[in-house]
């Protein structure tokens, strides 16, 4: 059944994948709110991944980012979907985006996928079964502390208060004395390189279930932690993301921990 899982993902997000690319620089984007875009891309693979998934298993749920938002997140079966995540990226011609599925199972993500098709990179996993990179099995880098840290973040839409504490942070981690700080517009992609060792640590202080569900298992199963911006585990129903090789965590979240 979890194969039949995984593979239903799979198939849906090189789909998903390939109308990406098809779409890439000739594509035109809409805001939803300020600084938040949308394309018809991001349109087309949400329905090409909620119609593969409908066809083999009609009882499912669907939670995803465009247009099944209404949906009850600890169904017996529930898909969680980015179909495009990292939308300013591909709008503006930046190659660095990707599709993003988990599947839970009363509240509990039990598989991802993650694909970069710029890169043909496709990152899988399994509760209890390992993360994979391409079929090969990918795990967390052996960093010791966060001054030998290579740290990635994201900010929120908002660019008022949330945007100042995230700027606080990373101010507070070059205090620490780390290697160097990355913000390269992928969630689910940033999670997915800490998950095989790109990078250490990865802190988000807002975030939706769609951007993390499939990524927060890839670095669990790669040997990582993951806690919200308060310390607290984090699932794909928190608010915020914190997540490390495991060797740092501590460290880290004593660090980018949300104070006031």
């Amino acid at each position: 059944m979890m194969q039949e899982i995984l593979q239903c993902a799979v198939d849906a997000a090189k789909t998903a994948g390939t109308i990406m690319v098809h779409d890439f620089r000739t594509v035109t984007a809409t805001e939803k709110s300020r600084n938040d875009l949308v394309t018809e891309t991001d349109l087309k693979c949400e329905s090409e991944i909620a119609s593969m998934i409908r066809s083999r298993y009609p009882s499912h749920m669907i939670l995803a980012e465009e247009r099944h938002k209404d949906t009850d997140v600890l169904a017996d079966g529930l898909w969680i979907v980015d179909p495009l995540d990292g939308t300013n990226n591909y709008a503006h011609g930046i190659p660095h985006f990707c599709v993003s599925i988990a599947y839970a199972e009363r509240g509990e993500v039990i598989a991802g996928v993650v694909l970069d098709p710029m890169r043909n990179e496709l990152f899988t996993g399994t509760r209890g079964g390992g993360a994979f990179l391409n079929g090969a099995r990918i795990s967390v880098s052996g960093t010791e502390r966060v001054s030998a840290s290579i740290i990635t973040t994201g900010f929120y839409y908002d660019r008022g208060a949330m945007m100042e504490k995230t700027l606080d942070t990373i101010h507070s981690l070059f205090s620490a004395d780390i290697r160097g700080i990355r913000r390269l517009g992928s969630a689910a992609l940033d999670l997915c390189w800490v998950a095989c060792g790109r990078f250490d640590g990865y802190f988000e202080y807002r975030l939706s279930p769609w951007d993390f569900a499939a990524g927060m298992l890839l670095v669990r199963e790669a040997g990582g932690k993951g806690s919200d911006r308060e310390g607290k585990e984090l699932g794909f129903t928190s608010e915020s993301v914190v997540v490390s090789n495991g060797r740092i965590h501590d460290e880290f979240v004593g660090i980018v921990k949300w104070k006031g």
